[in-house]
């Protein structure tokens, strides 16, 4: 039987939604590889997690597996133990370890102001949801896309529940440790300190770094271009 293509498998993070690999997803068809923008649940770690392994599996295809932000614990827990996924790409995104979770590993470093930049509010299904405050959304998620971009992405942003980013990373098998990483990211993430993203990269033995000088935390939106190079890369390995 012929050995069958990769399918670039994508999941956004916190405060965005699939269209936000659209550059990205522009660029691969160009070159007709197959792409799939998953929309992340943002409810639970183990829960979005489940529903991207679900989707892996519907593909039937081996995968390359790209994420971004939160979605880095997501990609690492759907990765965990699963044979279809060849190899993971971090955009500016999260390579936790076991029982590691979003909210502390992002003040490991100094540098974020995502603390302050936040709404919380009540929801039915318990506990509260987070989303970015509009008037802030430009300078603290988009910082180098135009303002009616930033006006969009604020406006179509899915909040994330504060149990994902305060629980631990459940898996003890997390993937970065056994299946060959690619790390993209930029150094004016406000999100996530460029300090983290450079440790873990490192922590993580990635086959190759790229650092985007000036970029924001949103770069599937703002260099698409050094996205999929990074995504051709893992898939050319």
């Amino acid at each position: 039987m012929p050995e069958q293509n990769p399918v670039v498998v994508l999941v956004h993070g916190a405060f965005a939604e699939s269209a936000s690999w659209n550059g990205v997803v522009e660029q691969l068809q160009a070159q007709s590889i197959d792409a799939v923008a998953v929309a992340n649940p943002l409810r639970s770690v183990e829960g979005d997690a489940a529903y991207v392994r679900d989707v892996i599996a519907g593909l039937g295809r081996p995968v390359v597996l790209v994420a971004h932000s939160y979605g880095g614990f997501v990609m690492t827990e759907a990765a965990a133990n699963n044979d279809a996924v060849k190899s993971l790409v971090y955009v500016c995104a999260f390579a936790p370890d076991t029982g590691e979770n979003a909210f502390d590993l992002s003040l490991k470093f100094p540098g974020s102001t995502l603390g302050d930049a936040l709404n919380a509010y009540p929801v039915s299904t318990g506990g509260n949801e987070l989303a970015i405050r509009a008037d802030v959304f430009h300078q603290q998620f988009c910082a180098d896309v135009p303002a009616e971009t930033a006006a969009l992405m604020a406006a179509t942003q899915r909040p994330v529940t504060q149990a994902a980013l305060t629980t631990g990373l459940p898996t003890d098998a997390p993937a970065w440790k056994t299946i060959p990483s690619w790390f993209v990211f930029s150094d004016q993430d406000r999100n996530i300190p460029v300090a983290l993203h450079r440790f873990l990269a490192d922590r993580a033995g990635a086959k190759n770094v790229r650092e985007i000088a000036g970029a924001s935390h949103a770069l599937s939106v703002s260099e698409p271009d050094a996205v999929t190079a990074t995504i051709l890369e893992a898939l050319n390995a």
